[in-house]
């Protein structure tokens, strides 16, 4: 037992790095969130469908960063919670696909499909499997978690950038037909 939680220990600074990043990313995507408010009006199925996703990819990272940098005297209690966050996320996970069926602003395409529903759901199902392995082969289970830890961050990171493209891109259209959506310049030239 005393060997398995020392293990943790090996993880410590991989965790720091990792949680660190999920924290700080968490933030930009709140501020790509509100600067790109005024450019395109996002409805809450849209936000709920792929926005709120990324931010629970981003705060499961932090929060197994915390998991795995505590001070723990046993296995039991992280064991508990990086099962409850494999098996929590795999439900998000469904959530979120039926959230994206039922927006109806976007259609979805492969890419889409698999960074908002495969690859999560793979992330929190190797999470649930690790938190099973824990007790009896502590090494490789937590070479699981932080694979999984580094996909949720990964696909955060492509969610994150997808759409910020995709509110960029979007807006081109909506400005140039909408006078008021014009700097006052512009709409004097015309």
């Amino acid at each position: 037992m005393e060997r398995a939680v020392s293990a943790f220990k090996e993880w410590e600074s991989f965790y720091v790095i990792v949680g660190s990043s999920g924290a700080a990313l968490t933030g930009l995507q709140f501020v790509v969130i509100a600067l790109t408010a005024d450019l395109r009006r996002s409805s809450t199925r849209e936000i709920d469908a792929f926005a709120t996703p990324t931010i629970i990819h981003f705060g499961a990272v932090l929060l197994l960063s915390g998991i795995l940098t505590a001070p723990w005297h046993g296995l039991w209690t992280p064991t508990v919670l990086i099962a409850a966050c494999g098996f929590l996320g795999l439900m998000y996970s469904i959530l979120v696909v039926r959230r994206a069926r039922h927006q109806t602003s976007y259609s979805l395409v492969l890419e889409d499909w698999l960074f908002h529903a495969a690859l999560p759901a793979l992330a929190y199902a190797l999470l649930a499997a690790a938190a099973l392995t824990l007790h009896g082969a502590p090494r490789p289970a937590l070479f699981v978690v932080a694979t999984a830890a580094l996909l949720l961050l990964f696909i955060g990171i492509h969610n994150a950038w997808d759409t910020a493209t995709y509110m960029v891109v979007a807006r081109g259209p909506e400005q140039k037909n909408d006078p008021a959506k014009q700097p006052a310049d512009a709409t004097e030239r015309t």
